[in-house]
């Protein structure tokens, strides 16, 4: 099998070779042998990994990248294919969620109001969490006159619904900058609200555009330790 130098790889990548590094002290690519000074022999293999790697992060995120490429060298390709899955299912989920957004949207000049605890069932997002986003002033709430108790309207439905979104999402700059529109919505400008929903289509989008790219690269990786019968 062809011997290949780090330097090359990470040329043809476009990134480090302390990144190359970094992947193998994770785990997620085999480990590679050592030449008689000590460096390290990647073979194609190795590159197919790392390809593998590159393409599927920016869709997936590390954490589920790195599961599946374990997986992977454990020869467990079906639980490998079954986190791919469920992460495309969240991506889904997301896509319909908004839908329920815009349909809340349509009924925002109606007024009506939800304890945190109904909120959270809502949503299905833990109180907790409801909590932080509210001292982080992702969303607001009035306190009932007669038990202190928080209330929540529509509006605020809809913000933790567009801030449930977003924890499906890689981590990024574009995923910043969505949450601080996301926080500084007015429910009286409901032409920023669209906007912001519209943003968030893209992002979808976008995302299932960039995990299509990084299963394509782990189908070529398969088959690679296929041929190879690894």
């Amino acid at each position: 099998m062809k011997k290949i130098r780090p330097i090359d790889i990470a040329k043809k990548l476009n990134i480090s070779t302390s990144s190359l590094r970094s992947y193998e002290e994770r785990g997620i690519v085999p480990k590679p042998e050592r030449s008689s000074t000590g460096y390290r022999i990647y073979t194609e293999e190795h590159v197919a990994y790392f390809e593998c790697i590159v393409a599927m992060s920016p869709g997936f995120g590390m954490d589920i990248t790195s599961a599946v490429l374990k997986n992977l060298q454990r020869k467990e390709l079906d639980a490998a294919l079954w986190i791919i899955n469920n992460a495309q299912v969240a991506n889904y989920e997301d896509k319909i969620m908004i839908k329920r957004v815009n349909k809340h949207l349509e009924n925002l000049t109606h007024e009506h109001s939800i304890t945190t605890g109904e909120l959270s069932l809502q949503t299905n997002i833990p109180p907790t969490t409801l909590r932080y986003w509210e001292k982080e002033g992702f969303i607001t709430s009035k306190r009932d006159e007669l038990n202190n108790y928080r209330l929540f309207d529509t509006f605020q439905l809809i913000k933790v619904l567009l801030m449930k979104i977003t924890q499906n999402a890689v981590y990024s700059y574009e995923v910043i900058q969505i949450k601080k529109e996301i926080k500084n919505l007015n429910q009286y400008d409901l032409e920023e609200v669209r906007k912001v929903i519209h943003d968030i289509q893209k992002h979808i989008g976008k995302r299932n555009q960039k995990q299509l790219k990084g299963i394509f690269y782990l189908y070529k990786l398969s088959n690679i330790k296929s041929a190879l019968n690894i």
